[in-house]
Protein backbone atom coordinates (compact mmCIF):
# COMPACT_ATOMS: atom_id res chain seq x y z
CA UNK A 1 0.00 0.00 0.00
CA UNK A 2 1.26 3.27 -0.76
CA UNK A 3 2.34 5.47 2.02
CA UNK A 4 -0.47 8.28 2.56
CA UNK A 5 0.75 12.13 2.58
CA UNK A 6 0.71 13.70 5.78
CA UNK A 7 -0.87 17.27 6.27
CA UNK A 8 -0.34 18.83 8.85
CA UNK A 9 -2.92 21.62 9.38
CA UNK A 10 -6.89 20.72 8.93
CA UNK A 11 -8.12 24.19 8.27
CA UNK A 12 -8.69 24.89 4.50
CA UNK A 13 -5.94 24.83 2.82
CA UNK A 14 -5.05 21.60 4.38
CA UNK A 15 -8.36 19.93 3.71
CA UNK A 16 -8.20 21.29 0.04
CA UNK A 17 -5.04 19.36 -0.19
CA UNK A 18 -6.54 16.31 0.97
CA UNK A 19 -9.22 16.20 -0.74
CA UNK A 20 -7.25 17.21 -3.92
CA UNK A 21 -5.43 14.42 -3.33
CA UNK A 22 -8.03 11.72 -2.75
CA UNK A 23 -9.37 13.09 -6.11
CA UNK A 24 -5.73 11.00 -7.47
CA UNK A 25 -6.97 8.03 -5.52
CA UNK A 26 -3.30 9.33 -3.10
CA UNK A 27 -4.37 8.71 0.77
CA UNK A 28 -3.80 11.42 3.00
CA UNK A 29 -3.69 12.03 6.93
CA UNK A 30 -4.28 14.99 8.23
CA UNK A 31 -3.14 16.27 11.50
CA UNK A 32 -5.15 19.35 13.33
CA UNK A 33 -4.09 20.45 16.48
CA UNK A 34 -7.19 21.62 16.93
CA UNK A 35 -10.20 19.95 18.39
CA UNK A 36 -12.80 21.66 17.01
CA UNK A 37 -14.12 24.16 14.42
CA UNK A 38 -13.83 27.80 14.93
CA UNK A 39 -16.73 29.19 16.36
CA UNK A 40 -16.58 32.38 14.89
CA UNK A 41 -18.03 33.29 11.51
CA UNK A 42 -14.99 34.72 9.88
CA UNK A 43 -15.58 35.40 6.25
CA UNK A 44 -13.32 35.09 3.16
CA UNK A 45 -13.60 36.05 -0.74
CA UNK A 46 -13.49 33.67 -3.22
CA UNK A 47 -12.33 35.47 -6.35
CA UNK A 48 -13.88 34.45 -9.59
CA UNK A 49 -10.90 31.88 -10.76
CA UNK A 50 -11.41 30.08 -7.18
CA UNK A 51 -15.24 29.88 -7.95
CA UNK A 52 -13.91 28.13 -11.26
CA UNK A 53 -12.24 25.83 -9.31
CA UNK A 54 -14.80 24.61 -7.20
CA UNK A 55 -17.36 24.47 -9.45
CA UNK A 56 -14.88 22.39 -11.28
CA UNK A 57 -14.84 19.82 -8.26
CA UNK A 58 -18.97 19.87 -7.32
CA UNK A 59 -18.35 22.25 -4.47
CA UNK A 60 -19.30 25.67 -5.07
CA UNK A 61 -23.11 24.42 -4.70
CA UNK A 62 -22.71 23.00 -1.72
CA UNK A 63 -21.47 26.71 0.09
CA UNK A 64 -24.90 28.15 -0.84
CA UNK A 65 -25.83 31.01 -2.16
CA UNK A 66 -23.04 33.08 -1.34
CA UNK A 67 -23.41 36.87 -1.81
CA UNK A 68 -21.67 39.48 -4.46
CA UNK A 69 -18.90 41.64 -2.50
CA UNK A 70 -19.69 45.19 -4.19
CA UNK A 71 -16.78 46.92 -4.51
CA UNK A 72 -12.64 45.87 -3.83
CA UNK A 73 -10.19 48.64 -2.37
CA UNK A 74 -6.07 48.74 -3.02
CA UNK A 75 -4.83 50.54 0.12
CA UNK A 76 -8.28 51.32 0.64
CA UNK A 77 -8.50 53.49 -2.81
CA UNK A 78 -11.58 51.84 -4.00
CA UNK A 79 -11.66 50.33 -8.00
CA UNK A 80 -14.02 49.87 -10.49
CA UNK A 81 -15.47 46.12 -10.66
CA UNK A 82 -18.50 47.35 -13.17
CA UNK A 83 -15.78 47.66 -16.04
CA UNK A 84 -14.69 44.59 -15.19
CA UNK A 85 -17.65 41.70 -14.54
CA UNK A 86 -15.76 39.05 -15.43
CA UNK A 87 -13.41 39.70 -11.96
CA UNK A 88 -16.01 39.58 -9.09
CA UNK A 89 -16.04 38.16 -5.63
CA UNK A 90 -17.99 35.94 -3.52
CA UNK A 91 -18.21 36.42 0.46
CA UNK A 92 -18.23 32.47 1.76
CA UNK A 93 -18.17 31.83 5.34
CA UNK A 94 -14.61 29.86 5.88
CA UNK A 95 -16.14 27.72 8.86
CA UNK A 96 -18.67 26.62 6.25
CA UNK A 97 -15.23 25.71 3.59
CA UNK A 98 -13.70 23.92 6.31
CA UNK A 99 -16.50 21.81 7.03
CA UNK A 100 -17.16 20.81 3.56
CA UNK A 101 -13.89 20.32 2.55
CA UNK A 102 -13.18 17.74 5.70
CA UNK A 103 -16.84 16.21 4.90
CA UNK A 104 -15.58 15.67 1.08
CA UNK A 105 -11.95 14.60 1.53
CA UNK A 106 -13.32 12.18 4.58
CA UNK A 107 -15.43 10.53 2.22
CA UNK A 108 -12.15 10.16 -0.31
CA UNK A 109 -10.65 8.28 2.84
CA UNK A 110 -8.91 11.07 4.39
CA UNK A 111 -7.51 10.25 7.80
CA UNK A 112 -8.70 13.65 10.18
CA UNK A 113 -7.04 13.63 13.25
CA UNK A 114 -8.25 16.09 15.46
CA UNK A 115 -6.01 17.14 18.70
CA UNK A 116 -2.90 15.65 16.75
CA UNK A 117 0.42 18.19 15.87
CA UNK A 118 3.12 17.30 14.30
CA UNK A 119 6.27 17.52 17.12
CA UNK A 120 9.19 16.46 14.68
CA UNK A 121 10.49 14.59 12.13
CA UNK A 122 13.09 13.20 10.04
CA UNK A 123 13.18 12.24 6.03
CA UNK A 124 15.17 9.91 3.80
CA UNK A 125 14.96 9.11 0.55
CA UNK A 126 12.36 6.97 0.70
CA UNK A 127 9.43 8.87 3.00
CA UNK A 128 9.30 11.18 6.32
CA UNK A 129 9.03 9.88 9.57
CA UNK A 130 6.82 12.21 11.73
CA UNK A 131 6.59 12.32 15.40
CA UNK A 132 2.81 12.97 16.65
CA UNK A 133 1.76 13.94 19.89
CA UNK A 134 -2.34 12.96 20.18
CA UNK A 135 -4.60 14.51 22.69
CA UNK A 136 -3.83 12.66 25.54
CA UNK A 137 -0.48 13.76 25.07
CA UNK A 138 0.81 10.18 23.81
CA UNK A 139 3.34 10.17 21.20
CA UNK A 140 3.47 7.87 18.11
CA UNK A 141 5.26 7.94 14.88
CA UNK A 142 3.68 8.34 11.23
CA UNK A 143 5.47 7.11 8.13
CA UNK A 144 4.69 8.52 4.76
CA UNK A 145 5.90 9.43 1.20
CA UNK A 146 5.81 13.06 1.80
CA UNK A 147 4.78 15.56 4.53
CA UNK A 148 3.15 19.00 3.99
CA UNK A 149 3.29 21.82 6.62
CA UNK A 150 -0.51 23.48 6.35
CA UNK A 151 -0.25 24.33 9.91
CA UNK A 152 -0.51 28.13 9.98
CA UNK A 153 1.42 31.27 10.18
CA UNK A 154 3.67 29.93 13.34
CA UNK A 155 4.43 26.70 11.25
CA UNK A 156 5.77 23.92 13.11
CA UNK A 157 6.51 21.66 10.39
CA UNK A 158 8.17 24.99 8.18
CA UNK A 159 10.29 25.86 11.37
CA UNK A 160 11.47 22.30 11.83
CA UNK A 161 12.21 22.18 8.69
CA UNK A 162 14.85 24.83 8.94
CA UNK A 163 13.01 27.13 6.22
CA UNK A 164 13.40 30.53 7.46
CA UNK A 165 10.68 32.88 6.53
CA UNK A 166 11.76 36.90 5.16
CA UNK A 167 9.90 39.57 7.26
CA UNK A 168 9.04 42.59 5.74
CA UNK A 169 7.17 45.87 6.69
CA UNK A 170 5.18 47.21 9.36
CA UNK A 171 3.56 45.46 12.07
CA UNK A 172 -0.14 45.30 12.22
CA UNK A 173 -2.81 44.88 14.92
CA UNK A 174 -6.65 44.44 14.47
CA UNK A 175 -10.31 43.13 16.03
CA UNK A 176 -12.73 42.04 13.48
CA UNK A 177 -16.05 40.77 14.83
CA UNK A 178 -20.18 41.10 14.65
CA UNK A 179 -21.98 42.98 17.33
CA UNK A 180 -25.19 42.91 18.75
CA UNK A 181 -25.16 47.09 18.41
CA UNK A 182 -22.96 49.77 17.50
CA UNK A 183 -24.36 53.66 18.10
CA UNK A 184 -22.05 54.70 15.42
CA UNK A 185 -23.17 54.52 11.39
CA UNK A 186 -21.60 53.39 8.57
CA UNK A 187 -17.76 54.27 8.12
CA UNK A 188 -15.23 52.28 6.40
CA UNK A 189 -11.80 54.60 5.46
CA UNK A 190 -8.46 55.41 6.08
CA UNK A 191 -7.40 57.26 9.62
CA UNK A 192 -3.58 58.66 10.86
CA UNK A 193 -3.77 55.36 13.01
CA UNK A 194 -4.94 52.84 10.38
CA UNK A 195 -8.39 51.71 9.01
CA UNK A 196 -12.11 51.85 10.97
CA UNK A 197 -14.74 49.73 9.39
CA UNK A 198 -18.26 49.72 10.53
CA UNK A 199 -20.49 48.11 8.37
CA UNK A 200 -24.51 46.58 9.06
CA UNK A 201 -25.78 43.27 8.02
CA UNK A 202 -27.69 43.46 5.78
CA UNK A 203 -30.50 40.75 7.69
CA UNK A 204 -33.05 40.54 10.04
CA UNK A 205 -30.14 39.70 12.50
CA UNK A 206 -29.25 43.40 12.63
CA UNK A 207 -25.37 42.51 13.47
CA UNK A 208 -22.73 45.38 13.07
CA UNK A 209 -19.77 43.93 11.53
CA UNK A 210 -16.63 46.64 13.17
CA UNK A 211 -13.11 45.72 12.18
CA UNK A 212 -10.39 48.07 13.55
CA UNK A 213 -6.23 47.82 12.05
CA UNK A 214 -3.47 49.67 13.25
CA UNK A 215 -0.20 49.64 12.62
CA UNK A 216 3.00 49.74 14.42
CA UNK A 217 1.05 49.33 17.41
CA UNK A 218 1.22 46.49 19.62
CA UNK A 219 -1.95 44.37 20.81
CA UNK A 220 -1.91 42.67 23.91
CA UNK A 221 -0.54 39.01 23.98
CA UNK A 222 -2.24 36.23 22.66
CA UNK A 223 -2.70 34.62 25.92
CA UNK A 224 -5.14 37.11 26.81
CA UNK A 225 -8.66 36.92 25.41
CA UNK A 226 -9.93 39.60 23.23
CA UNK A 227 -12.51 42.24 24.99
CA UNK A 228 -15.41 45.01 23.70
CA UNK A 229 -13.60 47.10 26.23
CA UNK A 230 -10.46 46.31 23.94
CA UNK A 231 -11.69 46.75 20.65
CA UNK A 232 -13.62 50.50 22.09
CA UNK A 233 -10.25 51.43 22.70
CA UNK A 234 -8.83 50.92 19.40
CA UNK A 235 -12.13 52.98 18.23
CA UNK A 236 -11.38 55.62 20.31
CA UNK A 237 -7.55 55.42 19.15
CA UNK A 238 -8.31 55.20 15.66
CA UNK A 239 -11.47 58.00 15.58
CA UNK A 240 -11.23 60.14 18.46
CA UNK A 241 -14.81 58.78 19.65
CA UNK A 242 -16.04 56.94 22.33
CA UNK A 243 -18.68 54.33 21.12
CA UNK A 244 -20.98 51.87 22.66
CA UNK A 245 -20.54 48.08 21.63
CA UNK A 246 -23.59 45.59 22.08
CA UNK A 247 -22.62 42.29 23.22
CA UNK A 248 -20.31 40.28 20.63
CA UNK A 249 -21.81 37.45 18.41
CA UNK A 250 -17.80 36.31 17.61
CA UNK A 251 -14.99 38.26 17.85
CA UNK A 252 -11.20 37.94 17.17
CA UNK A 253 -7.88 39.64 17.29
CA UNK A 254 -5.19 39.82 14.81
CA UNK A 255 -1.68 40.68 14.45
CA UNK A 256 1.54 40.11 12.69
CA UNK A 257 4.02 41.00 10.08
CA UNK A 258 4.40 40.62 6.00
CA UNK A 259 6.00 37.30 5.59
CA UNK A 260 6.97 34.98 2.99
CA UNK A 261 9.46 31.78 3.68
CA UNK A 262 12.23 31.66 1.72
CA UNK A 263 11.30 28.42 -0.18
CA UNK A 264 8.47 26.47 -0.31
CA UNK A 265 10.27 22.68 -0.45
CA UNK A 266 12.78 20.95 1.73
CA UNK A 267 13.48 17.34 0.24
CA UNK A 268 10.05 15.43 1.18
CA UNK A 269 8.70 18.58 3.10
CA UNK A 270 6.75 21.46 1.58
CA UNK A 271 4.97 24.31 2.53
CA UNK A 272 1.17 25.79 1.82
CA UNK A 273 -1.02 28.40 2.56
CA UNK A 274 -0.32 30.60 5.85
CA UNK A 275 2.73 28.59 6.63
CA UNK A 276 4.52 29.54 3.18
CA UNK A 277 2.84 33.20 3.24
CA UNK A 278 1.25 35.81 5.27
CA UNK A 279 -0.03 39.14 5.10
CA UNK A 280 -2.30 41.73 6.26
CA UNK A 281 -5.98 40.23 6.09
CA UNK A 282 -7.41 43.33 4.75
CA UNK A 283 -5.34 43.27 1.96
CA UNK A 284 -7.89 39.69 1.16
CA UNK A 285 -7.91 36.72 -1.13
CA UNK A 286 -5.16 35.44 1.62
CA UNK A 287 -8.05 32.17 1.24
CA UNK A 288 -7.75 32.80 -2.36
CA UNK A 289 -3.53 32.03 -2.52
CA UNK A 290 -3.88 29.44 0.24
CA UNK A 291 -6.39 27.25 -1.59
CA UNK A 292 -3.89 27.95 -4.79
CA UNK A 293 -1.29 26.51 -3.36
CA UNK A 294 -3.13 23.17 -2.47
CA UNK A 295 -4.99 22.38 -5.91
CA UNK A 296 -0.93 23.12 -7.35
CA UNK A 297 0.68 20.62 -4.93
CA UNK A 298 -1.28 18.06 -5.06
CA UNK A 299 -1.32 17.11 -8.79
CA UNK A 300 2.07 17.05 -8.65
CA UNK A 301 2.23 15.05 -5.40
CA UNK A 302 0.05 12.29 -7.32
CA UNK A 303 2.29 12.40 -10.19
CA UNK A 304 5.46 11.26 -7.92
CA UNK A 305 3.07 9.16 -6.19
CA UNK A 306 2.15 7.75 -9.40
CA UNK A 307 5.40 6.91 -10.65
CA UNK A 308 4.89 9.11 -13.63
CA UNK A 309 6.53 12.67 -13.00
CA UNK A 310 8.65 14.27 -15.16
CA UNK A 311 11.89 15.28 -13.67
CA UNK A 312 11.55 18.93 -11.81
CA UNK A 313 7.91 18.71 -11.25
CA UNK A 314 8.02 18.63 -7.65
CA UNK A 315 10.49 21.57 -7.57
CA UNK A 316 8.14 23.61 -9.99
CA UNK A 317 5.99 23.68 -7.17
CA UNK A 318 8.16 26.57 -5.21
CA UNK A 319 8.57 28.17 -8.65
CA UNK A 320 5.20 28.77 -9.07
CA UNK A 321 3.30 29.20 -5.81
CA UNK A 322 6.30 31.47 -4.34
CA UNK A 323 5.47 34.17 -7.50
CA UNK A 324 1.95 33.59 -6.21
CA UNK A 325 2.98 34.08 -2.39
CA UNK A 326 5.30 36.99 -3.44
CA UNK A 327 3.04 39.20 -5.29
CA UNK A 328 -0.18 38.59 -2.87
CA UNK A 329 2.85 39.58 0.01
CA UNK A 330 3.90 42.98 -2.66
CA UNK A 331 0.34 43.51 -3.38
CA UNK A 332 -0.31 43.54 0.83
CA UNK A 333 2.26 45.57 1.48
CA UNK A 334 2.06 48.30 -1.50
CA UNK A 335 -1.57 49.00 0.17
CA UNK A 336 -0.17 49.62 3.92
CA UNK A 337 2.27 51.77 2.08
CA UNK A 338 -1.04 53.69 0.91
CA UNK A 339 -2.35 53.89 4.39
CA UNK A 340 0.29 54.81 7.24
CA UNK A 341 1.68 57.56 8.14
CA UNK A 342 -1.57 59.19 6.46
CA UNK A 343 -0.49 62.51 7.07
CA UNK A 344 3.01 61.31 4.53
CA UNK A 345 1.27 59.61 1.96
CA UNK A 346 -1.64 61.91 1.52
CA UNK A 347 -0.27 63.09 -1.95
CA UNK A 348 0.25 59.84 -3.21
CA UNK A 349 -3.32 58.87 -1.81
CA UNK A 350 -4.57 61.92 -4.43
CA UNK A 351 -2.08 60.57 -6.84
CA UNK A 352 -2.57 56.90 -7.07
CA UNK A 353 -6.73 57.81 -7.22
CA UNK A 354 -6.53 59.28 -10.23
CA UNK A 355 -4.39 56.98 -11.49
CA UNK A 356 -6.85 53.74 -10.90
CA UNK A 357 -9.31 55.85 -13.39
CA UNK A 358 -7.37 54.18 -15.84
CA UNK A 359 -8.79 51.11 -17.20
CA UNK A 360 -5.19 49.26 -17.24
CA UNK A 361 -4.37 50.42 -14.15
CA UNK A 362 -7.16 49.30 -12.45
CA UNK A 363 -7.53 45.97 -14.27
CA UNK A 364 -3.96 44.74 -13.05
CA UNK A 365 -4.55 46.54 -9.26
CA UNK A 366 -8.15 44.76 -9.19
CA UNK A 367 -6.54 40.95 -10.61
CA UNK A 368 -2.69 41.38 -8.96
CA UNK A 369 -2.71 38.80 -6.43
CA UNK A 370 -5.31 36.46 -8.10
CA UNK A 371 -3.97 36.18 -11.89
CA UNK A 372 -0.36 35.40 -11.96
CA UNK A 373 1.23 34.18 -14.98
CA UNK A 374 3.67 31.17 -13.88
CA UNK A 375 6.95 31.86 -14.88
CA UNK A 376 7.11 28.34 -17.39
CA UNK A 377 5.49 30.75 -20.34
CA UNK A 378 8.53 31.46 -22.83
CA UNK A 379 8.74 34.46 -24.94
CA UNK A 380 6.41 34.76 -27.89
CA UNK A 381 4.39 32.33 -25.91
CA UNK A 382 0.33 32.59 -26.71
CA UNK A 383 -0.64 34.49 -23.47
CA UNK A 384 -3.12 31.59 -22.47
CA UNK A 385 0.21 29.99 -21.56
CA UNK A 386 0.91 30.28 -17.11
CA UNK A 387 -2.52 31.19 -16.87
CA UNK A 388 -5.46 29.90 -15.71
CA UNK A 389 -8.35 28.72 -18.24
CA UNK A 390 -11.49 30.30 -17.79
CA UNK A 391 -14.96 28.62 -18.38
CA UNK A 392 -16.07 28.41 -21.63
CA UNK A 393 -19.11 26.82 -23.79
CA UNK A 394 -18.08 24.01 -25.77
CA UNK A 395 -19.78 22.69 -28.79
CA UNK A 396 -19.05 18.80 -29.61
CA UNK A 397 -20.09 15.77 -31.47
CA UNK A 398 -21.55 14.64 -28.65
CA UNK A 399 -23.03 17.81 -28.05
CA UNK A 400 -22.84 20.81 -25.49
CA UNK A 401 -20.04 21.03 -22.86
CA UNK A 402 -17.95 23.77 -21.29
CA UNK A 403 -13.85 23.69 -20.11
CA UNK A 404 -15.46 22.87 -16.07
CA UNK A 405 -17.03 19.69 -17.37
CA UNK A 406 -13.95 18.57 -18.86
CA UNK A 407 -11.15 19.96 -15.99
CA UNK A 408 -13.57 18.42 -13.68
CA UNK A 409 -11.89 14.50 -13.51
CA UNK A 410 -8.54 15.99 -12.41
CA UNK A 411 -6.79 15.08 -15.45
CA UNK A 412 -4.83 16.84 -17.94
CA UNK A 413 -7.34 17.68 -20.83
CA UNK A 414 -6.13 18.30 -24.96
CA UNK A 415 -8.60 20.83 -26.36
CA UNK A 416 -8.78 20.65 -29.86
CA UNK A 417 -10.48 23.50 -31.85
CA UNK A 418 -8.79 22.59 -35.32
CA UNK A 419 -12.05 20.70 -36.17
CA UNK A 420 -9.45 18.17 -38.05
CA UNK A 421 -8.56 15.69 -35.26
CA UNK A 422 -5.56 17.33 -34.47
CA UNK A 423 -3.49 16.07 -31.46
CA UNK A 424 -1.84 12.29 -31.00
CA UNK A 425 -1.16 11.62 -26.97
CA UNK A 426 -0.38 8.27 -27.58
CA UNK A 427 1.16 6.60 -24.50
CA UNK A 428 -0.28 9.66 -22.35
CA UNK A 429 -4.19 8.71 -22.31
CA UNK A 430 -4.13 7.75 -18.89
CA UNK A 431 -2.87 10.98 -17.80
CA UNK A 432 -4.53 13.42 -20.80
CA UNK A 433 -8.07 13.52 -21.68
CA UNK A 434 -8.95 14.78 -25.46
CA UNK A 435 -12.05 17.04 -25.96
CA UNK A 436 -12.72 17.93 -29.62
CA UNK A 437 -14.80 21.08 -30.11
CA UNK A 438 -15.93 23.60 -32.78
CA UNK A 439 -13.98 26.95 -32.16
CA UNK A 440 -14.72 28.97 -29.51
CA UNK A 441 -16.10 32.19 -28.78
CA UNK A 442 -13.16 33.79 -26.32
CA UNK A 443 -11.02 30.94 -27.14
CA UNK A 444 -9.24 32.14 -30.46
CA UNK A 445 -6.36 29.46 -30.70
CA UNK A 446 -6.18 26.16 -32.61
CA UNK A 447 -5.81 23.48 -29.78
CA UNK A 448 -4.57 24.03 -26.22
CA UNK A 449 -2.77 21.43 -23.27
CA UNK A 450 -4.37 22.20 -19.93
CA UNK A 451 -2.60 20.74 -16.61
CA UNK A 452 -5.00 19.22 -13.88
CA UNK A 453 -4.73 22.29 -12.04
CA UNK A 454 -6.11 24.32 -14.77
CA UNK A 455 -3.42 25.70 -16.11
CA UNK A 456 -2.26 26.44 -20.19
CA UNK A 457 0.74 24.41 -20.31
CA UNK A 458 0.59 24.92 -24.31
CA UNK A 459 -1.23 26.32 -27.13
CA UNK A 460 -0.34 25.53 -30.85
CA UNK A 461 -1.07 23.25 -33.71
CA UNK A 462 2.01 21.30 -34.82
CA UNK A 463 2.62 17.75 -33.18
CA UNK A 464 6.17 18.09 -32.04
CA UNK A 465 5.19 20.76 -30.35
CA UNK A 466 2.13 19.22 -28.18
CA UNK A 467 4.80 16.23 -27.49
CA UNK A 468 7.21 18.24 -26.14
CA UNK A 469 4.92 20.07 -24.19
CA UNK A 470 3.16 16.78 -22.48
CA UNK A 471 6.47 15.19 -21.72
CA UNK A 472 7.15 18.12 -19.85
CA UNK A 473 3.89 18.17 -17.51
CA UNK A 474 3.41 14.32 -17.97
CA UNK A 475 6.43 11.99 -18.24
CA UNK A 476 7.42 9.84 -20.52
CA UNK A 477 4.82 8.01 -22.62
CA UNK A 478 3.63 4.55 -21.30
CA UNK A 479 4.90 1.64 -23.11
CA UNK A 480 2.70 0.17 -25.81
Amino acid sequence: MTDPIIIAGGGPVGLMLAFELGRQGVPAVVLEARTEHYDDERVGTFHSRLVDVFTERDLMGALGEAPRWPAVHFGMVWLDLAKLPEEYNLLVAQTGVERLLEERSAALGADLRRGHRVTGFSQDDAGVTVQVEGPDGAAYELRGAYLVGADGVDSAVRRLAGIEVRRTGKSWYGILGDFASYDGEFDAGVRPGGVFGALPERSERGYWRLQTLEFDQDGPPESEPVTVEELMGNIKRLTGESKQVGDPVWMRRYTGTTQLAERYREGRVFLAGEAAHHYVPTASHGLNTGLGDAVALAWRLAAEVGGWAPEGLLDGYHTERHLAGYRACQGAEAQMALIHPLEKVNALREVFTELVTVDEVNRRLVTWATDVRYPFAGEGDDPLVGRRLGHLSLRTADGETSTAAALGRGRGVLFDLTGKEFGDVSGWEARVDVVRAEPAEGLDVPALLVRPDGYVAWVGDQQDGLSAALGTWFGAPAAR
